[in-house]
């Protein structure tokens, strides 16, 4: 096949979904031009009318690109899309870079990063946290693994999506940084989804509960941008999937085995988050764990 040579300001995302859409979007506000690839003809047509050019696979918009980001559920979609028979690798430019911004596997990404280096491919891990709103305003935090050369090589494409860009390390860093911050995340959420169980059983008004434990020492971030919003009001709709979740704890155990460290909290956590995944409805929102729960107590 041959190669078509772009300018070097074409970023291309292979997934335009909720976070990879409004992150391409930020990239385009920025001054770059930008293809997407994604199955859902819904998705390519909203990335067209932001002003990016879309295409049904990722290897018609990587012909020939130099900086490539990959947006998709887990490490096994990952591979497939970069080294499958229909893989993006086979088409991009000489020393091209592909930085991966799902949540992934750490040592699969490692895997990864070899065999694209044997094609002369550079990778990043580069997951983001902050959810829908962040990835819509462009205020992400990103972790960044990887070589140091390749991290600053992509940091102008990382700063249009983001407000905090971390070098974490090594590659795989990135994505086990993810792991661990979702778990102290899902921990937090837990705990205050089971306080207000007990304060609303006790007799203690839900908003009540809230107000005292975010001007106190029980403040975290699901008790300031998620317990109201979404837990007391039972919209359960903050844009992140509770079966994402469950996977990114399920790193953060294994990761703790990997390096052997005692899992026993993790392992609790993770398989607290998997049984509600198995319990709750297939796209069910992560702040819906507070349903699982109450059903747990008895209360539902």
């Amino acid at each position: 096949m041959t190669k078509i040579v772009t300018p070097p300001d074409v970023v291309v995302f292979v997934g335009l979904g909720q976070m990879g859409l409004p992150m391409a979007k930020r990239c385009i506000a920025a001054g770059f031009a930008v293809r997407g690839a994604d199955p859902a003809a819904a998705a390519r047509e909203a990335l067209v009318a932001a002003g990016g050019k879309a295409f049904a696979t990722g290897q018609e918009a990587a012909a020939g690109v130099s900086v490539l980001i990959t947006m998709l559920p887990d490490s096994k979609v990952v591979c497939e899309a970069v080294l499958g028979p229909n893989g993006v690798a086979s088409v991009l430019a000489k020393d091209a870079l592909i930085i991966d911004m799902s949540s992934s596997v750490p040592v699969d990404t490692q895997s990864l990063g070899k065999a694209l280096a044997e094609q002369g491919i550079g990778l990043i891990d580069a997951p983001v946290s902050g959810g829908v709103r962040r990835a819509v305003d462009g205020t992400l935090s990103i972790m960044a693994g990887g070589d140091a050369a390749l991290v600053e090589r992509a940091r102008p494409v990382l700063q249009a999506m983001a407000k905090s860009v971390f070098a974490t390390g090594p590659l795989g860093s990135g994505h086990a940084m993810k792991a661990l911050n979702n778990y102290v995340s899902a921990a937090g959420l837990v705990a205050a989804c089971e306080a207000l169980l007990i304060g609303r059983r006790f007799g203690l008004a839900p908003d009540t509960i809230i107000d005292v434990l975010n001007a106190s020492t029980g403040k975290n971030n699901s008790t300031d941008v998620k317990m109201k919003q979404f837990v007391i009001s039972e919209s359960f709709a903050s844009g992140f999937s509770l079966a994402l979740m469950a996977k990114d704890l399920r790193i953060a155990a294994d990761l703790s085995k990997i390096v052997g460290v005692d899992p026993s909290n993790a392992e609790t956590i993770a398989k607290l988050w998997e049984s509600a995944r198995e319990s709750l409805d297939k796209g069910a929102d992560h702040t819906a764990i507070y349903r699982f729960i109450e059903a747990e107590a008895g209360d539902r």
